[in-house]
């Protein structure tokens, strides 16, 4: 694809042979990892976990600024986290790559998604929200962008294009049916030829899948990658919890801290990438003030 600006800023490319609706091909990629999706042909069988334990202090401080003359819907540790993941991956531009049949592909757009429970309880529904980034957006516009889809999705019952595919799949088809349907969808994944229809909100179709884990009073851990679909990177976000935390000088002090665990398509990079994204990801964390900048904003770390 050739580089061009849209009028909103976003940098845009022009389709190339070879290239997919979600992403262009990359042609100049190193021998190593030409050749690895070659013999290492399946996401789930690449998969490299990391976890860290992140001082979420500095962003009790920051959210109870942000909320003091907020009424209705306030800022929260959840938001925070999709804002820095976001700016994470617009920053580090290896995490926004994807494998399919032993190409590589770097994403047009930097996006996330979630499930939502509608209600907590065992029968509640669950919904799909699917984030749209620009390089200009800042914690502040995301917190827009979040509130609109959560209203949606669960005050005013909309159903997404995922869910609603699903739906006629499971219900409205004979098994036999939905099941070859199901395989042939399969099939046309695997060449990037599904209809975007079906997939506009599907999770496994964004740069990253959160989880938050936390909201049902649960730690963080490892989560799989899926084959089906595109998404590279895996972040299942725990409960808040005190922990003891020491200085440089061996000094103690109990603070508020979050279990993050990473699952990543180690295809995409090697392990010195990998080490200095998780450290930009914590001095986001640990300095939410930073978000306030657009996306695509350096910062120092």
């Amino acid at each position: 694809m050739s580089k061009k600006q849209s009028p909103d800023g976003q940098t845009t490319y022009k389709r190339r042979r070879g290239d997919r609706r979600d992403g262009r091909l990359l042609r100049d990629v190193d021998p190593m990892h030409y050749i690895m999706p070659i013999i290492y042909p399946n996401r789930c069988d690449n998969e490299a976990f990391i976890s860290e334990t992140l001082d979420v202090s500095n962003i009790n401080a920051y959210l109870e600024k942000k909320n003091e003359n907020i009424e209705g819907t306030r800022y929260s540790h959840f938001l925070v986290i999709i804002a820095a993941l976001l700016k994470t991956i617009t920053l580090r531009e290896r995490m926004n790559r994807f494998i399919v049949n032993g190409n590589t592909y770097q994403r047009n757009e930097v996006c996330c998604a979630f499930t939502m429970k509608k209600h907590f309880n065992d029968d509640g529904d669950e919904a799909l929200v699917f984030i749209h980034a620009k390089d200009s957006d800042t914690i502040d516009t995301l917190y827009e962008k979040v509130n609109e889809q959560v209203k949606s999705v669960r005050f005013e019952n909309v159903v997404d294009s995922s869910s609603d595919a699903m739906e006629f799949f499971t219900k409205k088809l004979p098994r036999f049916l939905s099941r070859f349907l199901v395989k042939f969808m399969c099939m046309l994944d695997r060449h990037g030829k599904v209809p975007y229809s079906l997939i506009e909100t599907d999770p496994y179709y964004s740069s990253a899948v959160l989880s938050y884990l936390g909201s049902i009073k649960l730690h963080a851990g490892y989560h799989h990658l899926t084959n089906w679909g595109t998404t590279s990177v895996f972040l299942t976000v725990g409960e808040k919890t005190v922990r003891p935390f020491y200085n440089r000088r061996g000094e103690l002090s109990i603070k508020d801290s979050i279990d993050f665990g990473f699952t990543i398509d180690e295809r995409l990079a090697d392990g010195y990438y990998y080490a200095k994204t998780i450290r930009l990801f914590k001095k986001l964390i640990e300095n939410p003030e930073l978000l306030e900048l657009p996306l695509s904003e350096a910062v120092r770390y």
